[in-house]
């Protein structure tokens, strides 16, 4: 049983900023590769930023130089920091964790229920 629990989404001006928080939470021997995902209206779900366990990053193109992503594995939590939101940030974004219940158990992904960014111009 795991739980990504979500917080730090809202309402901001064009050109704020947001820090998005997920802590992982239950069964856990392993943390692997955790980030950050978002869906626009009518687009399909999409990578943000991606860390994995041993500190390598990824980004999507549109959010380079204003997001970023790290994570406190004392505290199982990953973190987003955004800079210069713009509107078409604008989407539900949603935790994600590749995690290993148990020791020599197979690796399962976990999301969490997604939380609501809308950045106004």
């Amino acid at each position: 049983q795991v739980q990504l629990a979500e917080s730090g989404g809202g309402l901001v001006e064009a050109g704020g900023s947001l820090r998005l928080s997920c802590a992982a939470s239950g069964t856990i021997f392993s943390i692997n590769t955790m980030g950050w995902y978002h869906q626009a209206p009518g687009k399909e779900r999409e990578m943000v930023a991606l860390i994995t366990s041993g500190g390598r990053i990824n980004y999507a193109d549109s959010v380079k130089g204003r997001f970023t992503i790290s994570r406190d594995n004392a505290k199982n939590t990953v973190y987003l920091r955004m800079n210069l939101l713009q509107p078409e940030d604008t989407a539900v974004y949603y935790c994600y964790a590749a995690i290993v219940n148990m020791r020599g158990g197979p690796l399962y992904g976990y999301w969490g229920q997604g939380t609501q960014v809308t950045v106004s111009s």
